[in-house]
């Protein structure tokens, strides 16, 4: 009997996306886009899951190379051009998730929305979710493979397409509050939270997008800190953390 298969923790969640947004693997200090100490830890945090049979889904952003949107504001570059390169960039970010991954043992298969056979598989849903169910995790890279969507609606994407039990979605603060907690003090963090007030109150954690897919197809989301160790453990366990957006 393998490692995988001996006994084990019993998550709630057994298949989850796990989104996280490109600018965690930037190093503050250097600036440098991918940190590998920063790279090892996420990959460690997701080990801890895979290693209790989770099944899990991740799409990472590209922030930390290039932002589509503010790039066509701060640089001159053509909008749909500028999508084009944040969605390459998720692709840099994924090889190097899945490089640091296989270098612990964790089975990984990378696939891109926009076709680029020597580096990554077409996403096909059957395809992704026979990975899932045999073990390996499933990199989710180059967004919807469209221009004008984040993402955070790939994530919302690929949890209803994959039928995930939760959309989690890892940030630098640890939930969702009525303001920016940065700048206010007296900032209200929510425990639980309606789609159709996030979208009322337009809480900037998820773009409207995203959250009304999530909301059309009953996804429930996650949104938590991912600067806490073990959170994505712990939220795979049903431990009470973060804010949790669903009906």
């Amino acid at each position: 009997m393998s490692t995988r298969d001996s006994e084990k923790p019993s998550p709630k969640y057994k298949r989850i996306v796990l989104k996280l947004s490109g600018e965690v693997l930037r190093n503050t200090e250097d600036g440098e886009p991918i940190s590998p100490t920063i790279l090892t830890e996420i990959c460690s945090e997701v080990k801890k899951v895979y290693d209790i049979g989770v099944q899990v889904g991740l799409v990472i952003g590209g922030g930390n190379i290039f932002r589509g949107l503010s790039g066509s504001e701060l640089k001159g570059v053509d909008r749909t051009t500028g999508d084009y390169m944040g969605m390459l960039a998720t692709v840099i970010n994924g090889l190097a998730i899945m490089d640091c991954l296989e270098k612990m043992g964790v089975i990984v298969r990378l696939q891109s929305a926009i076709p680029m056979d020597k580096l990554a598989e077409p996403f096909i849903v059957r395809r992704a979710t026979r990975h899932l169910e045999r073990g390996r995790v499933v990199i989710f890279a180059g967004g919807t493979g469209n221009p004008y969507f984040s993402t955070d609606t790939c994530a919302a994407l690929r949890a209803s397409e994959i039928g995930a039990d939760m959309l989690m979605k890892a940030t630098k603060v640890d939930g969702i509050y009525d303001k920016d907690p940065a700048k206010h003090k007296d900032a209200v963090k929510y425990e639980n939270l309606r789609y159709i007030d996030a979208l009322r109150e337009q809480l900037n954690v998820m773009d409207s997008t995203a959250f009304s897919l999530c909301m059309e197809n009953a996804m429930p989301v996650l949104v938590f800190s991912m600067r806490e160790p073990g959170s994505i453990y712990r939220a795979v366990m049903g431990e009470t953390i973060g804010t949790r957006v669903d009906e």
